[in-house]
Order: C-alpha cells, then sequence, then structure tokens
C-alpha cells in the first residue's frame, strides 16, 4: 500500500538515518508483537481475592455486591 512511497523517501535520506528508521521499524514490531502475546495469555490473578467473604456471602450476594460497588 505505501511500499513505493516508502521506497521513495527512504532513498532521500542518508545511511544513517536509515539505520534508525529500521531500528524504529524493529522496536514497533516487538511492541506489537509483545502486546499480542500478552492478550493471548488469561491472567488469574484474581483468584482466591474474596476468599476471606466465602463464609460471609453466597455467591449471588457477591453479584449484587459487584453490581453495587460499580
Amino acid at each position: 500500500m505505501y511500499e513505493k512511497e516508502i521506497e521513495s523517501k527512504m532513498r532521500e535520506l542518508s545511511e544513517d538515518l536509515r539505520r534508525e528508521i529500521l531500528d524504529y521499524m524493529e522496536f514497533l514490531l516487538k511492541k506489537h508483537k509483545s502486546k499480542k502475546a500478552e492478550a493471548k495469555k488469561f491472567k488469574f490473578d484474581w483468584v482466591g481475592g474474596l476468599s476471606e467473604l466465602r463464609g460471609k456471602f453466597t455467591s449471588v450476594e457477591l453479584q449484587h455486591k459487584a453490581l453495587e460497588w460499580r
């Protein structure tokens, strides 16, 4: 889509600037890949977070409480 425009502008740059562009592109690719990997992993850090309330409330009561807290 933008390949020709990118190639044209890259030809205008000095060798040092081309290296910077490549470094930045690599940074963006790594950043994008790491976000994708994080999005695929489920986090279960919430497990057991309300265990101290187990004897005080039923699951339905906790659902109602959660709605109140919002």
